[in-house]
């Protein structure tokens, strides 16, 4: 008997259940994308659009080159676009300032924590759009914020890295106001 795949269809007048995945943020991160997005819109799409249309106006476009990378750069920063407006709509601001006083870890608390070697780090846990492992901030989904989130000061934490299970000890917890930055620092 040969192999049948069905695929059942919802029953009618039931939409299919739409999973969406919430894009956390802070105010500050929310600030960088908004303002990347507004760049894209008000500065740099219609400098381009004129310099296309300059190009355009040259003649043979095969092989004017304004034209070729103008029309290819139009691309990317029309994808850019349609991806930070999709970001935006899907953002949930958490303000880690407003969270008051607790020892417990959720996103946006900065974490101070000694690994199994005895060196102190510090991580900042922040949205998908906000990760920066040079200034110690990790994305809310990567495993050193899951292994930290709900947490408290003094727990000691199993964390699976490559090199197998490390347990980290916990020893400060705070909540503190982003600063916004310029894109890209």
């Amino acid at each position: 008997m040969a192999n049948q795949n069905r695929s059942v269809a919802a029953p009618a007048g039931v939409q299919p259940e739409k999973t969406t995945v919430k894009n956390y943020v802070t105010p500050a991160g929310y600030a960088r994308l908004k303002q990347e997005l507004l760049q894209l819109l008000d500065v740099e799409r219609p400098e381009l659009v004129k310099v296309v249309a300059w190009a355009a106006s040259n003649g043979d476009r095969s092989e004017n080159g304004d034209y070729l990378y103008g029309k290819k750069r139009l691309r990317e920063i029309d994808r850019r676009i349609h991806y930070l407006g999709r970001r935006l709509d899907q953002s949930v601001v958490v303000d880690p300032a407003a969270r008051g006083e607790t020892d417990q870890i959720f996103f946006g608390a900065t974490v101070d924590y000694v690994d199994a070697g005895g060196k102190e780090r510090t991580v900042t846990i922040v949205g998908v759009d906000e990760t920066d492992p040079g200034r110690g901030h990790v994305s809310w989904i990567s495993p050193i914020a899951r292994a930290l989130l709900k947490r408290r000061v003094g727990d000691v934490v199993s964390l699976a890295t490559p090199g197998g299970p490390e347990d980290i000890d916990i020893v400060d917890v705070r909540y503190e106001a982003f600063a916004p930055t310029a894109a890209g620092s």
